[in-house]
């Protein structure tokens, strides 16, 4: 393919916020190191953490005027000399640490769209160890949700190996974003049970359709139900039994509660997000219910370039579709409308761009 000398991007404003996303030219590097790879970018999808920079609600530093996201589905426009994993015209995405290959590394990390220029941008080069191949059965804008979100889903579900290395029989996923969504399609593809809370009705409607005949999708309105009697609905839907993991996607104010949720022996909370906020109020000795359950409480950070492998050949195994968790596509200069979007809470699932006509 004939490639341009320069290309379309989106960069953070600076000053006061809130602030936005404003469109930049960049220039297309003319020549690649022995084992690189320039992509050529198809979609992407955003996370909360792409609004929460803009507005002032992420933990961590990033990099100024940096290009914003880290999730996209890309194919590959040319190859260094010494690359020999990828093909010109081979589907792909990079990882979203470019530094966590095995998830054993000592080195900090290195994440797309934070402290390094992210993919919301025509092309970008990355080291082909950056880089895995996409299942061929999903479109661009499915494959597009699976870097940030499906590996996050896919880490916190404990790669769906549940209490003594068995399946997990059920699951309860905080809210309607892109991780839970994803997290309730691999359930649903799995065999496990899913319960999903929002406080939406339509949402909890919307959501129950995507169960199948084998796999019933829970829903709990939690502002309707006082927290015992949330608790007493995880009960009657688990027979009594109490789910195997919890999807914290709301941050440490829940996790006692989580941890109530959870069967007997052996569960796990998985700590994903911060949508609302960092602080909580209960004491430490709450978390001496971990010993008295056997459980697990476990911070998830996405995964590593091992867990975005092992997402994708249960994903081909499975034939899985990510269609159901596409809310709605923007193209590429209606980039900042969908930020809004996203900032808004209106949707269900994942936002995408779409970069290429």
């Amino acid at each position: 393919m004939s490639l341009p000398k320069t290309y379309r991007a989106f960069r953070r404003t600076t000053g006061d916020l809130p602030r936005t996303i404003s469109p930049s030219t960049e220039q297309l590097p003319q020549q690649l190191g022995p084992k690189e790879v320039l992509i050529k970018i198809h979609a992407v999808s955003l996370n909360f953490r792409d609004v929460a920079m803009l507005n002032g609600r992420y933990p961590i530093d990033v990099q100024e005027r940096g290009i914003p996201c880290s999730d996209a589905a890309a194919e590959v426009a040319a190859v260094g000399a010494a690359v020999t994993q990828f093909a010109v015209g081979d589907h792909v995405s990079a990882i979203f640490d470019l530094s966590n290959l095995t998830g054993c590394e000592d080195e900090p990390p290195k994440e797309l769209g934070g402290e390094l220029d992210g993919v919301l941008r025509e092309y970008a080069v990355y080291e082909e160890t950056q880089l895995v191949s996409l299942p061929n059965h999903l479109s661009w804008e499915e494959a597009a949700t699976i870097p940030c979100a499906g590996v996050t889903a896919w880490t916190a579900l404990d790669n769906l190996k549940g209490p003594g290395g068995k399946k997990p029989r059920s699951v309860l996923l905080q809210g309607t974003g892109g991780v839970s969504m994803f997290a309730l399609v691999l359930c649903v593809a799995a065999g496990v049970q899913p319960i999903i809370t929002s406080s939406s009705d339509k949402k909890l409607a919307d959501v129950s359709r995507l169960g199948s005949s084998e796999v019933a999708v829970g829903t709990i309105n939690y502002k309707t139900l006082q927290n015992h009697q949330v608790a007493d609905e995880v009960r009657r839907l688990t027979k009594g039994r109490g789910v195997d993991v919890v999807i914290n996607n709301t941050g440490p104010a829940s996790i006692p509660q989580d941890i109530s949720f959870l069967r007997q022996r052996g569960g796990l909370v998985s700590l994903v997000g911060f949508l609302a906020g960092f602080s909580g109020e209960w004491q430490p000795a709450a978390l001496m219910t971990l010993i008295t359950k056997f459980s697990r409480l476990k911070g998830i950070h996405v995964g590593s370039r091992l867990d975005f492998l092992e997402l994708n050949r249960f994903l081909e195994e499975k034939q899985v579709s990510l269609a159901p968790l596409v809310d709605r596509v923007f193209s590429f200069e209606e980039s900042p409308a969908a930020f809004e979007y996203l900032y808004s809470g209106s949707h269900v699932g994942k936002v995408v761009i779409k970069v290429q006509d």
